[in-house]
């Protein structure tokens, strides 16, 4: 797994060592930045269920200007700590270890311009993350990639294979 574009192009990202994470697809996670374009630039970003935190250094990477981490499984926040570290970017991020549908709960409104998430898909994550946003709009847009086959009431979705990005916009 490494960097797609920006200003850590190329750069390879450690991985968790842990079965029960599925990191995003270098395609997906093109395709997701392609969508968002322009909004990442100078933007403040949430990365939910992290992982190795490939989301939200692909964000600092095309001109975010700082990110904050949520992640729960020790192997990951590892990968994660790792990874900051070797793009040397700990000034530019915060890395919390926790529950990230509990934390997004409790963010003010209009904490962050952009909100990824990549929760398991062996879970109602997804739902439940879309239900909080839309009672408290904590971020400009919230997309949240999913299985293809769950319906989550987004404003845009996308497919790619068996995986589907959800957008949901401020009204």
């Amino acid at each position: 797994m490494r960097i797609i574009a920006g200003e850590f192009k190329g750069r390879p990202l450690e991985e968790p060592n842990d079965t029960r994470v599925r990191p995003t697809t270098e395609k997906v996670r093109e395709a997701w930045f392609s969508i968002l374009g322009e909004r990442i630039v100078g933007a403040s970003v949430l990365d939910l269920f992290a992982g190795s935190g490939a989301l939200g250094l692909e964000a600092l990477s095309r001109g975010a200007e700082r990110v904050e981490f949520v992640e729960l499984l020790p192997p990951s926040v590892a990968a994660l700590k790792a990874n900051v570290a070797t793009l040397g970017v700990s000034d530019r991020v915060r890395i919390r270890r926790g529950d990230a549908l509990r934390i997004a709960a409790r963010l003010p409104e209009g904490a962050y311009d952009v909100a990824l998430a990549d929760p398991p898909y062996t879970t109602d994550h997804a739902q439940r993350l879309v239900e909080i946003f839309r009672e408290r709009r904590f971020a400009s847009v919230l997309c949240v990639e999913h299985r293809v086959t769950l319906a989550l009431p987004g404003d845009d979705t996308r497919r790619y294979g068996d995986v589907a990005l959800t957008f949901c916009y401020l009204p």
